[in-house]
């Protein structure tokens, strides 16, 4: 590893985590990768979420206890807004519009509304939710400039270990770029596609009904999508 990927991979504290993906962080595209970063904030961009947080998935929940898999697509690009969870949002001011689409989703089917004006996901991180990004960092102001750097080799390789897993877990993959890591899930787990959450493609997320869904899928037992 090079010190640039060191310095990068030092945010990801979970062991079990940092074992799983050893080949990934250890490799060439990584290096490239923790590079790419450095060189960004050295021209004085900033990337977004911090770099304490950009692992926080996978601080959060372990691989043993994941149950479902949020997959989106890069961190809001907006400064205070993502901070690691995917769609999760901790500021004090308007939520951001996914999130905002994410639980009027939930409002609409499961019948109970989660707490207004919350945007913290971190209880469904806590139930076994692990909330990835295809991508995990982004310049901010640019939604989507980190794509192709080397984030995805990664997010494939978790998806990878996680599909590995004998006992089914849910998929829900919501984008083009998630719904683009649909074969590498093979056919033991249950797999949910939508549109992103995103106003711009709202039309193709809204009436999904993915938390039903998901829990229709876990029973008996069941993640409790209103808790925030």
């Amino acid at each position: 590893m090079t010190a640039a990927s060191v310095r990068l991979a030092a945010g990801l504290t979970s062991p079990a985590w940092r074992v799983a993906l050893t080949p990934v962080l250890a490799s060439e595209g990584f290096a490239d990768l923790a590079a790419f970063l450095e060189e960004e904030q050295a021209s004085g961009a900033e990337v977004l979420p911090p770099p304490e947080q950009v692992f926080a998935a996978f601080n959060a929940v372990a691989p043993a206890d994941v149950r479902v898999v949020i997959l989106g697509q890069d961190p809001y690009p907006t400064p205070g807004h993502a901070h690691g969870l995917a769609f999760s949002y901790r500021g004090d001011g308007s939520l951001p519009r996914s999130l905002a689409n994410i639980l009027r989703e939930v409002a609409e089917d499961l019948g109970a509304a989660p707490p207004a004006g919350r945007g913290d996901l971190g209880a469904w991180a806590e139930q076994g939710v692990l909330l990835l990004n295809t991508v995990l960092t982004v310049r901010a102001g640019e939604a989507g400039s980190h794509r192709r750097k080397g984030w995805e080799a990664l997010t494939e390789a978790v998806l990878a270990h996680l599909a590995a897993r004998p006992e089914p877990l849910v998929f829900l993959l919501w984008g083009g770029d998630a719904r683009k890591r649909r074969s590498l899930l093979g056919t033991r787990h249950v797999v949910l596609e939508a549109g992103h959450p995103s106003p711009l493609s709202i039309r193709h997320f809204r009436g999904c009904k993915h938390f039903s869904a998901a829990n229709a899928a876990l029973a008996p037992a069941y993640i409790d999508w209103v808790a925030l």
